[in-house]
């Protein structure tokens, strides 16, 4: 089994940025690669970097970009690593696309951080992606989620369903 990450951008691959006198973060590299750096995965991937943005700045003809990739990629099992803010958005609009397993993670803080979130969220993606059957989902919060009944609380930034 080949597992393609596709990355969108969002808090899991930000990093502060590598000029002088920079106070916004950036977008790096993908933070997938790194996390699977740092273990001995069973299973073969491919990470794929379409997007670098900010999810509140991720539009319906990115996300059309992103499905498209989704439905053409060789590989049936695909996690997209995307921002928070409109991760559930991009589920919705993507669907379901036969013969595919879809799943969309994220994080609070990035990759970059001590604190992140980031390393757990692809474990449980990845350990979903391996169970799950078609069909596109959200891993977040240590739950995997149906897009149509979940959403982001907007007091406790959590994901429910």
């Amino acid at each position: 089994m080949k597992i393609l990450i596709i990355q969108t951008g969002g808090t899991i691959d930000k990093d502060y940025p590598k000029k002088n006198k920079g106070y916004a973060f950036e977008i790096d590299e993908p933070a997938a690669a790194r996390v699977l750096e740092n273990v001995e995965p069973g299973f073969q991937y491919e990470i794929n970097g379409l997007l670098k943005k900010d999810s509140l700045d991720i539009t319906d003809k990115d996300r059309a970009i992103i499905k498209a990739l989704c439905e053409q990629a060789d590989s049936a099992k695909i996690i997209i690593t995307h921002g928070s803010d409109t991760l559930v958005d991009t589920a919705r609009f993507i669907g379901n696309i036969p013969g595919k397993t879809i799943v969309l993670t994220g994080a609070y803080r990035p990759e970059r951080f001590t604190n992140s979130d980031a390393g757990f969220n692809i474990g449980v993606a990845i350990g979903a992606i391996n169970i799950l059957e078609e069909g596109t989902f959200v891993a977040m919060n240590g739950k995997v989620m149906d897009p149509a009944t979940c959403r982001k609380n907007p007091e406790t930034g959590r994901y429910e369903s």
